[in-house]
């Protein structure tokens, strides 16, 4: 399912690990070879390659909303 959706900054993932705060969500903040990842519980922010970020993300919980031009 996930394999061919096209990430973008915005989105909120559910990550297969729990962050030691207790939240799996993550807001993307980045996109490209590495994407940047905030926490949704209490705002941590890491940077994880693009493959590790692929295998560890478990479902799409909310899409980014488009911005009107």
């Amino acid at each position: 399912m996930l394999e061919n959706h096209k990430f973008q900054v915005g989105d909120v993932v559910k990550m297969k690990k729990p962050h030691p705060c207790g939240s799996n969500e993550w807001l993307v903040e980045r996109t490209g070879i590495d994407f940047g990842l905030k926490c949704c519980g209490c705002s941590h922010y890491v940077l994880i390659p693009r493959p590790k970020f692929l295998k560890a993300v478990r479902a799409l919980v909310k899409e980014a909303e488009e911005t009107a031009k």
